[in-house]
């Protein structure tokens, strides 16, 4: 309860001031808890970002993370951060491009690594192989995210998967045979 309450609050405050203005005075007597608290849960402020993040983006793929789901677990991250579009715009230009980045590259890499799992139940490929291909992909994912999130979310995410979705139709499935031993 106390870290959901917590990143409700962060939420709220980045919503009137960008994140290096916000304390860990303000979030506990938001949430009427002690700094100590505060400290159980989360080593700083970035801790609770990147936390709020994963937590955001477990939701977001919960069962949507075989080959006939994908897209909707994608569609489900972009409407997440257009949900929270005040949050990420604040975190995209106020935290380091390399957590941000490690942000997304864990969340799509949970997601594809289990298509590509899903995809080679059948095929002779190594751990390292799969690990490729959900990378790879994964690379792409979180590019074009960011560029959307650059551009303001103007694209109506939807629309954005479909073309993903387009693009790709086939492609992990032939990733996984081009690698096969068979």
């Amino acid at each position: 309860m106390t870290k959901d309450d917590l990143e409700a609050s962060l939420k709220k405050m980045m919503r009137k001031k960008p994140i290096q203005k916000i304390t860990i005075q303000d979030l506990t007597t938001d949430c009427g808890i002690s700094r100590m608290a505060f400290y159980y849960h989360f080593k700083d402020i970035y801790d609770l970002v990147e936390w709020s993040c994963e937590a955001d983006g477990r939701r977001a793929l919960q069962g949507k993370k075989t080959y006939d789901t994908w897209q909707e677990g994608l569609l489900q991250i972009f409407e997440v951060v257009l949900e929270n579009k005040t949050f990420i715009m604040n975190v995209y230009h106020n935290v380091s491009r390399e957590q941000i980045e490690g942000f997304l590259y864990k969340m799509m890499y949970q997601l594809l690594k289990e298509v590509v799992e899903e995809q080679a139940q059948d095929v002779a490929v190594s751990e390292e192989e799969k690990e490729f291909i959900a990378n790879l992909y994964k690379y792409s994912f979180v590019g074009i995210l960011l560029d959307w999130i650059r551009l303001d979310m103007k694209e109506d995410p939807k629309r954005l998967v479909e073309k993903i979705s387009t693009a790709l139709h086939g492609n992990i499935a032939n990733s996984v045979k081009n690698f096969s031993r068979n």
